[in-house]
C-alpha cells in the first residue's frame, strides 16, 4: 500500500507518493514518519473477530476472549464456575464473575452524578456507567484492553508480548494490509490497533446487540406473552412486589430505544461471601466494588463501598453464575435471596452474621427498597408461584427467539 505523504518544502505544501515525510530545504533530512492508513470498519471487525478467538494472545496460550465470553452464552461464561481461570499458567482463579459483553453499546461514560435524559433528567442517579463491575474501564477501548494485561486473565506482562503473538499469527498479513506494512515496528501503535480491532468487533450489532428476544418482538407487536409471562412482567415492574424495574428498566426511554434492562447504576445488596474464592481465604479481604480494591481512586469514599454496577438482565436465563462474586448458580435461588434476605437471613448467611461480605461500617450503604424492606416474621414480597412467573418473564429476554 502506497501512502500519500504531505511534503513541505520552502513553505509550499505538495503531495507525492511516498511512505515518509521529506523536507527539501537543504537541511539535514528529518526522520521518516509513517503515515498510517485508515482501515475500514469491515477490516477491523474481521481482525477483531480473529483476535477475540485467538488463544495465543494469552500468556498461557490456553485462554482467549471467547473462553470467558462464549457467543453460545450471549458472550458470557460457558460454565457454572463462580469465577473463571486465567493467569500465566491458565489455572489462576479470578476475583469476580464474568459478565456478558452483550448490550454494552449504550453504557454511559462513568460519572458520579448521572442525569438520565431518557427518563427523568432532573434526578441525580449518582454513580453510573463505565465498564466492568466497578466501572474502572471508562470506555469500550479500555474494556477491550483490560483482559489482555490483567494478571488474573490473559496475563501478558507487556504490550510487546501481545504484539509478538499477533505478528506470529496466521492473520498477521491481514493486519499489515489493514494497518500498513510497518504496523508492528512500534509496539504501542500495534497494540492500539489490536485493541481497536477487538473494540470494533464488539460493536457488531448482530453479535452484540441483536434485540432478537421475544420481548423485543413484543415491543414490535410481533409476539404476545403467555399468561404466566404477562404476570411475571407485572410483578417485575410492580414497585411493591419485585420492584426489579427500579434498576433493570423494562420500558423504552423517551428516545424510543429498546431497554437494556439495567440503569447502569451502582447498588449494594449484601450478597453472601463466596468462600469458594481463593481471595476470600483471607478473612481481612473484602471486595468492595466501587471503592476497591481493583478500582483505586474511590478507596476513601465510604459511601461507595459495597456498590457494584447493575448488570443487564438480557439473556439472564443462559447464565449459570450470578452476582459479582459468583455466589449463586440458579436463577430461582437469586430471586429467593432477594425476597428473603431480610426475612430469613440465617438461610443466606450460614455463619450467623448477616451481610458477611461487607464490613459493618459500610452496611448503611445497603439497599432497603422493596423487596429489601422486610423484617423477620414478614411475608416475602414474592411467593414461590410469583417467582415462577417472574422467571417465565425473564425467559422472554433471551436472544434468538424463533417465534414459537
Amino acid at each position: 500500500m502506497i501512502a500519500v505523504a504531505l511534503v513541505v518544502a520552502s513553505g509550499v505544501a505538495r503531495a507525492r507518493d511516498s511512505s515518509s515525510f521529506e523536507v527539501n530545504d537543504d537541511s539535514t533530512p528529518a526522520p521518516a514518519l509513517v503515515v498510517p492508513p485508515h482501515p475500514s470498519v469491515a477490516a477491523m471487525e474481521s481482525l477483531g473477530r480473529q483476535l477475540f478467538f485467538d488463544r495465543s494472545l494469552s500468556a498461557s496460550h490456553t485462554l482467549s476472549c471467547s473462553s470467558c465470553h462464549d457467543p453460545a452464552y450471549a458472550y458470557g461464561p460457558p460454565n457454572a464456575k463462580a469465577v473463571q481461570l486465567g493467569g500465566k499458567n491458565g489455572r489462576l482463579q479470578g476475583q469476580r464473575a464474568v459478565p456478558s459483553l452483550r448490550y454494552l453499546q449504550n453504557v454511559p461514560l462513568f460519572t458520579e452524578n448521572y442525569f438520565d435524559e431518557d427518563f427523568d433528567e432532573s434526578v441525580d442517579n449518582g454513580p453510573t456507567g463505565g465498564f466492568t463491575w466497578d466501572g474502572r474501564a471508562r470506555n469500550p477501548h479500555e474494556q477491550a484492553r483490560l483482559p489482555l494485561l490483567s494478571p488474573l486473565e490473559m496475563a501478558n506482562a507487556r504490550i510487546e508480548d501481545v504484539v509478538a503473538a499477533v505478528k506470529a499469527a496466521p492473520y498477521a498479513a491481514d493486519f499489515r494490509q489493514a494497518f500498513g506494512e510497518r504496523v508492528f515496528d512500534v509496539a504501542s501503535t500495534a497494540f492500539d490497533a489490536i485493541v481497536r480491532s477487538i473494540e470494533v468487533f464488539e460493536q457488531n450489532a448482530a453479535e452484540f446487540y441483536p434485540y432478537s428476544s421475544k420481548y423485543d418482538a413484543a415491543l414490535r407487536h410481533q409476539a404476545s406473552f403467555s399468561e404466566r409471562e404477562r404476570r411475571g412482567l407485572e410483578l417485575f415492574n410492580d414497585p411493591a412486589k419485585g420492584n426489579c424495574a427500579r434498576c433493570h428498566q423494562s420500558e423504552r426511554g423517551s428516545s424510543g430505544a429498546f431497554p437494556a434492562f439495567t440503569d447502569f447504576g451502582y447498588i449494594a445488596i449484601g450478597v453472601p461471601r463466596n468462600r469458594a474464592l481463593a481471595v476470600n481465604a483471607d478473612p481481612k479481604f473484602y471486595d468492595l466494588g466501587l471503592c476497591g480494591p481493583l478500582r483505586e481512586e474511590y478507596r476513601e469514599r465510604a459511601e461507595y463501598c459495597g456498590l457494584f454496577r447493575t448488570p443487564s438482565l438480557r439473556n439472564v436465563t443462559l447464565r449459570k453464575t450470578f452476582f459479582h462474586n459468583g455466589a449463586f448458580h440458579d436463577l430461582r435461588q437469586v430471586l429467593r435471596f432477594y425476597v428473603e434476605r431480610d426475612i430469613h437471613p440465617e438461610k443466606w448467611y450460614p455463619n450467623g452474621e448477616a451481610f458477611d461480605d461487607l464490613p459493618a461500617r459500610f452496611r448503611e450503604n445497603l439497599n432497603r427498597e422493596p423487596p429489601f424492606d422486610r423484617h423477620p416474621g414478614d411475608e416475602p414480597a414474592l411467593s414461590e408461584s410469583e417467582i415462577t412467573d417472574v422467571i417465565a418473564f425473564l425467559g422472554t429476554l433471551t436472544d434468538g427467539w424463533s417465534g414459537k
